[in-house]
């Protein structure tokens, strides 16, 4: 019966060695990278991916919104009120 155990070792040098020998070249390593990429964006669930941002009111708040300018106004006091306990 013949020794599978130095068998093992050789094919996973040879593995090893190959796999070395081809991301050696850099176009070989943008592709491995890419492909990496696709993978991993498709095991990501669509319930953790960040596609549909709310940007509807970003940068452009509206005078009217009475609920948002509260909010604003409240986080904008919370910090000033933090200094100045910090600061007394």
């Amino acid at each position: 019966m013949m020794n599978v155990r130095p068998l093992k070792s050789y094919l996973l040098v040879g593995a090893g060695l190959t796999s070395v020998g081809l991301l050696a070249y850099k176009p070989n390593r943008n592709k491995l990278l890419t492909l990496t990429k696709k993978i991993k964006n498709k095991m990501i669930p669509l319930k953790y991916r960040n596609t549909n941002l709310p940007l509807e009111k970003a940068g452009n708040p509206d005078p009217q919104d009475i609920e948002d300018n509260n909010m604003v106004s409240e986080g904008a006091m919370y910090s000033v009120k933090y200094y100045n306990k910090k600061m007394q």
